[in-house]
């Protein structure tokens, strides 16, 4: 006969670690979610820079509604001959204030393609993908 004061005990240890094993799965698909978002910020900043540097700022416009992820915000700028674009989303949907996903990529303007002051103007106009 088992004593009283055992009973229920291995019940709850199941509890305690299934609620543990869940943890450790939103933790880790957290995790894949913001490595994903990194890609995609990486790969619409590169490919804007690449082409606001070559004054196609349309085509870099429609780069970054098509890679960047949903809610991301992005802003470009230059720096003598060169265009900086740096791309951010909320980490986890924003469930964590304070913490972004980012990416910059750089591209040095092409001679005669387009201008700082052009970059700065298309870009303004810019607004972030839905």
């Amino acid at each position: 006969m088992w004593p009283r004061g055992d009973r229920g005990a291995a019940t709850v240890e199941g509890a305690i670690a299934l609620c543990s094993m869940l943890a450790v799965f939103g933790l880790v698909l957290a995790g894949v979610t913001a490595l994903s978002h990194q890609l995609r910020c990486a790969d619409a900043a590169t490919e804007a820079a690449r082409h606001l540097a070559r004054g196609q700022a349309p085509l870099a416009d429609e780069a970054v509604r098509r890679l960047a992820p949903s809610g991301a915000t992005i802003d470009a700028r230059t720096q003598e001959a060169t265009v900086a674009v740096t791309v951010a989303v909320p980490a986890i949907g924003g469930l964590l204030p304070g913490v972004a996903v980012r990416a910059e990529a750089f591209a040095e303007l092409e001679p005669g393609e387009a201008e700082a002051e052009e970059v700065e103007e298309v870009m303004a106009g810019v607004e972030a993908p839905p």
